[in-house]
């Protein structure tokens, strides 16, 4: 286990702080083993949700279909890109 070199306080209002302390107890942990697990599963958790993305499957489908089609080319794009480069003066 890694050292505890940080500290974190917070404030709860009294049923709060009664209803983690009967669960800590439960959990044969210490107050502050209890609210370091809880707020570190919840952490990754949340960590995790940000850096996923969901998206429905029939959107999914439609995706992989147009990944697979023949490209098309997109005409304006292709006519501004064959077009000289202007530099412009400053």
């Amino acid at each position: 286990m890694a050292a505890r070199t940080s500290r974190l306080e917070l404030r709860a209002d009294p049923e709060r702080e009664r209803r983690i302390r009967v669960a800590a107890e439960l959990s044969h942990q210490s107050v502050s083993a209890f609210v370091l697990d809880a707020a570190g599963e919840k952490a990754e958790r949340v960590i995790a949700a940000s850096m996923a993305t969901s998206v429905p499957s029939e959107f999914f489908g439609q995706l992989w279909e147009a990944l697979d089609a023949p490209q098309q080319p997109i005409e304006p794009l292709r006519r501004r890109a064959s077009e000289p480069r202007r530099v412009q003066q400053r």
